[in-house]
């Protein structure tokens, strides 16, 4: 176990204000020396509502460095998984105790903090086991929470560029916080930039017609079903974005169809959340969790076969263990130790830490994000990225998302470079950029860390990709 206190000397210390209750002193199985210092502890949401934070200081100029918040999705995943198996300075290794660094990590030129919501997600609590929640109160709770961090916990950060960032269902979180933030300016001066979602949840009919190109396209499909979706599901066969309706025709002979290319989707044998990436099949629920969450959020007639296909695939496997799709059992076994819960101060209260949350109650209110992009990209910059290998939120519904925004075109479509490599494909607009990352899946710091820093960096700073 590694403790820095012996290298206060070398540290930039931070402002008094910040809450030494807070500070982790000791993390169990890092043997690594850091020169940053990191807290853990509690925000208060809405009444009654207890969400854990991990606030990570930058290594570079934490005075001076803009200030990141990071949000994983579902609804009801934990952002733990942001910070441990994506763009947090440690990574658990596979045995559960230790930790390895990782050195593409966000907080070298930013101060980050991971916030596990809503409430009842990871070491996030209700005090009376509260667990309803949808959309908008989730907002306004993430709000609260800022409140608190920025009034309460670290008024030091409130001059500091923020902005809000996240994946997945946090497509949802992202916009509807910021605009929350923008409209209590008057009540709290939060120097809020741009905001970032990756593989985000935009506008769910653009995104599930996608998935049906998108499958043909990668080849899982031939041309035997590819015709008949066409002919059953698209105005005078024209097979085009404006012409096709997969996911909500209510042509029967479609219908059909269009199961039989979610059968092959979401069956179980590929990685949904990497295309190209291995899948073990018959195994764990750690997966299966967090497909679960995810698929929760689907629209339409198609989302309780969805979840037959899920449940009947994964109905043998073990509780909280994972498969090689998403590996989490190590990140588990390390939170759930009782010398971490207490270096890193969970409330006793708090119940014991999983992927994702299956007793949240969440309530979904919105089809589509178009309108807080529309009151968001004249105030800030946004920017929107995803990796072209995920199927559970694809790059191409996305892209039809922004380019519906009629938003003025102000640099074409390019590729862009990471260490002298095709990283992906960028398109700016006026106040938003559009990413590719090419090879990522869903989860696009993990897959692709050097290149998911520069692009963020990049934005940020707002330096050339």
């Amino acid at each position: 176990m590694f403790s820095y206190l012996h290298f206060l000397p070398l540290l930039v210390i931070g402002a008094l204000a910040a809450p030494a209750e807070d500070e982790i002193l000791s993390l169990p199985g890092l043997d690594f020396a850091i020169t940053y210092r990191h807290y853990s502890g509690y925000l208060t949401g809405s009444e009654g509502k207890n969400l854990h934070y991990w606030f990570i200081e930058s290594a570079n100029d934490p005075a001076t460095d803009p200030v990141i918040l990071w949000m994983n999705g579902g609804p009801g995943c934990s952002s733990l998984l942001g910070l441990f198996t994506e763009l947090g300075p440690y990574r658990v290794n596979p045995d559960g105790v230790t930790l390895q660094e990782n050195i593409y990590s966000w907080h070298t030129f930013a101060n980050v903090i991971f916030l596990e919501a809503p409430a009842c997600v990871g070491f996030s609590y209700d005090d009376n086991n509260n667990c309803t929640t949808n959309d908008d109160e989730t907002a306004l709770s993430n709000y609260n929470a800022l409140k608190d961090f920025f009034t309460n916990k670290f008024p030091e950060y409130l001059p500091n560029e923020f902005y809000i960032t996240g994946e997945s269902y946090a497509g949802i979180y992202v916009p509807t916080l910021a605009v929350n933030v923008l409209e209590g300016l008057a009540e709290l001066n939060i120097n809020l930039q741009g905001f970032a979602v990756g593989n985000g949840v935009t506008d769910y009919d653009m995104m599930d017609n996608a998935l049906i190109f998108f499958g043909y396209y990668h080849g899982l499909y031939g041309s035997d079903l590819w015709d008949r979706l066409v002919t059953n599901c698209c105005q005078n066969g024209d097979a085009s974005e404006n012409s096709c309706f997969f996911t909500n025709s209510t042509n029967g002979a479609c219908q059909l169809n269009v199961l039989e290319a979610f059968a092959i989707i979401y069956g179980g044998e590929l990685n949904v959340y990497s295309l190209y990436g291995r899948c073990a099949s018959g195994q764990s629920d750690g997966y299966q969790t967090r497909l679960n969450a995810d698929i929760a959020g689907l629209t339409g007639k198609h989302k309780s076969y969805i979840s037959s296909l899920i449940n009947n695939k994964f109905r043998h496997s073990n509780e909280r263990s994972t498969p090689p799709c998403l590996n989490y059992t190590g990140l588990i076994n390390y939170l759930d130790t009782p010398a971490v819960r207490q270096a890193i101060h969970v409330n006793v209260n708090a119940p014991s830490w999983d992927v994702c949350s299956d007793t949240i109650d969440y309530t979904r209110q919105y089809n589509t994000m178009k309108e807080k992009y529309d009151y968001l990209t004249p105030r800030i910059r946004g920017l929107l990225f995803n990796g072209d290998t995920d199927m559970a939120c694809n790059f191409m519904g996305d892209e039809w998302f922004v380019e519906s925004l009629g938003q003025e075109v102000t640099e074409m479509r390019r590729m862009w470079y990471e260490g002298g490599d095709v990283a992906g494909f960028v398109k700016r607009f006026q106040n938003l950029d559009f990413m590719t990352v090419l090879g990522a899946g869903h989860m696009v710091p993990e897959d692709k860390p050097p290149a998911a820093l520069k692009m963020i960096k990049s934005f940020i700073l707002n330096t050339p990709y």
